[in-house]
């Protein structure tokens, strides 16, 4: 069963302001790994006194309390996405599409690593998806 968004707040902390509710089902339903400039341009005619300030506040606080994540894939631009499950990211080279990956759980040998604190793990892999190959 679907959690509430209320309860999902709540669970994580957080007082749930329609502004924050609304950025959270935005990133809930967008697949594509927006922006937070994207964020802002989708719900600024709906939302019209939030400010991009407002948008990047917000996702930090859903970062600090892992209910979202920055992705960084190209450019070194920040992307945004709910924390779900454990899966990594295709990115395609010429649409520029980015796909979520399911993934078995990464095997790294941290023996290697003594004295290391690893605080997560990411798979990125690049290539051509199958639209573009056709």
């Amino acid at each position: 069963m679907k959690k509430s968004f209320r309860d999902i707040f709540e669970e994580a902390g957080i007082s749930p302001s329609y502004t924050r509710v609304r950025i959270y089902d935005y990133l809930e339903k967008e697949e594509h790994h927006p922006t937070a400039d994207e964020i802002y341009q989708a719900l600024v005619e709906e939302l019209p006194t939030l400010s991009k300030t407002t948008v990047y506040n917000t996702i930090k606080l859903f970062i600090e309390k892992d209910l979202a994540k920055k992705v960084v894939l190209n450019n070194n631009e920040g992307r945004y996405e709910l924390i779900r499950h454990e899966h990594g990211h295709f990115v395609c080279d010429k649409c520029h599409r980015i796909y979520d990956i399911p993934t078995d759980s990464l095997n790294v040998n941290l023996d290697v690593m003594p004295g290391f604190i690893v605080k997560d793990k990411d798979i990125h892999m690049k290539g051509i998806c199958p639209s573009c190959q056709e």
